[in-house]
């Protein structure tokens, strides 16, 4: 667009000049006019091309162009002289930058609608997490934990729907949990985290997870806040919500790679996508797990690693 935009205003000068000099009585140079056609000719089939680009549908089935052809010269009136060369290729000049203002306007217009359609849509499409490794595993691996989704722009309240309340515990399951001890020791983190152990060995995963939030609110960075966060995964998978449990995963993977459940979060992460019909991505976090930490998986996850694998069909 700019060199058309060059090409013509530099034409245009020359055109000019040319009239210039018909008024004072000099002839253009043929072969200087030649010149000056071809290169016009130049521009006229570039600015057709990018009309094409522009206009797809030339038969209708997209939209119409919202410029026209230039409007044919008219013929001179009987007793007035033709039109000169200079003239024409000004005229010719004039039509080309008329279409370039069109295409420059219409493009515009069409990316400031396509910005809009696009706004719309993304309202409601979970916020991606970024991951480690290249690009391509990040893109893969983002949609995993099932980010939060961006608030909607809309100032007017969506009416929420209505959830029915989770039913009061039972007396005796109330005193079942009551009798699990909560452990005392001189580390309240660690008794906090071993009593949200105890919870979730017993079977008790709804308390498990309250308790096992709990301790990584009030103690993010203990020595086994890394536990903390895999086991709450494993509460949640357990209770039947791979969802849930595989942000956890995602999360624990992603703060410390070095965690000493950071290996199991990767792998419980593929138990999650798998339990989710979601191959693809379980065959991912797979990759990732046998790769980042050959050790586990030919070790002590070696039979977690191979029974998630059994049946994907993982390349």
């Amino acid at each position: 667009m700019n060199r058309s935009l060059v090409a013509i205003r530099s034409m245009r000068l020359a055109a000019t000049s040319a009239v210039a000099l018909a008024l004072v009585g000099m002839s253009l140079p043929a072969q200087a006019q030649e010149s000056t056609d071809s290169r016009l000719k130049k521009v006229e089939s570039e600015v057709r091309a990018l009309q094409r680009k522009v206009f797809p549908g030339g038969d209708g089935k997209f939209f119409q162009p919202e410029i026209t052809p230039g409007t044919p010269v008219p013929a001179p009136a009987p007793g007035q002289p033709a039109t000169t060369p200079v003239s024409d290729i000004l005229l010719r000049m004039d039509s080309i930058e008329a279409q370039i203002r069109g295409l420059t306007s219409q493009v515009e217009q069409n990316t400031n609608r396509i910005n809009q359609i696009e706004a719309r849509l993304a309202v409601g499409v979970p916020a991606p997490a970024p991951l480690s490794g290249g690009p391509a595993a990040q893109s893969n691996l983002n949609a995993m934990s099932g980010g939060a989704s961006p608030a909607p722009t809309s100032t007017t309240p969506a009416a929420q729907p209505s959830t029915p309340r989770p039913a009061a515990p039972s007396n005796s399951r109330i005193e079942a949990v009551k009798a699990i001890v909560k452990p005392q020791s001189a580390d309240p983190g660690d008794d906090e985290y071993s009593y949200g152990f105890r919870l979730w060995e017993a079977k008790f995963y709804p308390e498990a997870q309250q308790q096992l939030k709990l301790y990584l609110e009030k103690y993010p960075r203990h020595a086994r806040a890394s536990w903390g966060r895999n086991l709450l995964g494993r509460a949640y998978l357990d209770d039947g919500n791979p969802l849930e449990a595989a942000k956890w995963f995602v999360q624990n993977y992603q703060t410390d790679k070095r965690g000493d459940r950071a290996p199991d979060s990767l792998l419980y992460l593929a138990v999650s996508m798998k339990q989710l019909k979601d191959n693809k991505r379980a065959c991912i976090a797979l990759a990732e797990f046998s790769e980042t930490y050959a050790s586990e998986a030919a070790g002590r996850l070696k039979g977690t690693y191979d029974s998630t694998r059994n049946g994907l069909g993982c390349a």
